[in-house]
């Protein structure tokens, strides 16, 4: 992806000796991020591929200690345009009881009421509302994250990792994203305390998409 600088200069008559010379303003240099003219035959839609993309997050626990877990069950429908970015657009569903955190009394916990509550709320969602390029292979994707019924914007960056034709001839297209959240932002206000007095888990999650998708048209 290429970056090009752009001024503009004029041609000036030669001041007479009656003519005052004026000092010229400097000529401001606008910069445009434009997409690599390589990704346009990427545009079309795609669909995660859950056997080689993890999505997922990480916590702080007892404050010394970080818990990472993922989302096993979900679905999507993404389109990438590689012409214009913006155009670009991203629909995940994520079902809740589907988090592994490798510990099934602690997943027991994350779908309960305390958190995910995922008797009530068996989905999150993440759609797109806007794509921007920001520099070589380097988007930021922002859209509406619902957990618990709770709308509220996110910027997630995404870095555009490659594409390939694998070995049963699918067209895979790769990328990583991350994102963090406050988790009482979405209603997950947990609050046990340690004895020293800081929190049992982080306010703070980071989510993972570490994503491999497959054409779809």
């Amino acid at each position: 992806m290429n970056l090009f600088g752009r001024n503009s200069s004029h041609r000036r008559a030669q001041p007479s000796a009656a003519t005052p010379v004026a000092t010229a303003a400097p000529v401001a240099r606008a910069t445009a991020v434009l997409p690599d003219p390589d990704l346009a035959g990427l545009t079309g839609e795609w669909l995660i591929d859950p056997a080689h993309s993890r999505i997922g997050f990480s916590v702080r626990h007892a404050m010394v200690t970080t818990v990472r877990g993922a989302f096993s069950e979900y679905e999507s429908r993404l389109y990438f345009d590689g012409r214009d970015p913006a155009r670009s657009r991203a629909d995940i569903v994520l079902y809740t009881a589907s988090v592994d955190t490798g510990v099934e009394q602690r997943d027991a916990h994350l779908i309960g009421r305390q958190f995910l509550d995922a008797g009530a709320h068996p989905r999150m969602t993440f759609t797109s509302t806007a794509v921007q390029l920001l520099g070589e292979d380097v988007y930021r994707m922002t859209g509406d994250l619902t957990i618990k019924d709770i709308a509220r914007p996110v910027d997630l960056e995404l870095t555009y990792i490659g594409h390939v034709i694998d070995a049963f001839g699918d067209e895979r297209v790769g990328f990583d994203g991350t994102t963090t959240i406050n988790r009482s932002d979405w209603g997950l206000t947990y609050d046990a305390r340690l004895a020293q007095g800081g929190a049992m888990v982080s306010e703070k999650v980071r989510l993972q998409f570490d994503i491999a998708a497959i054409r779809a048209t």
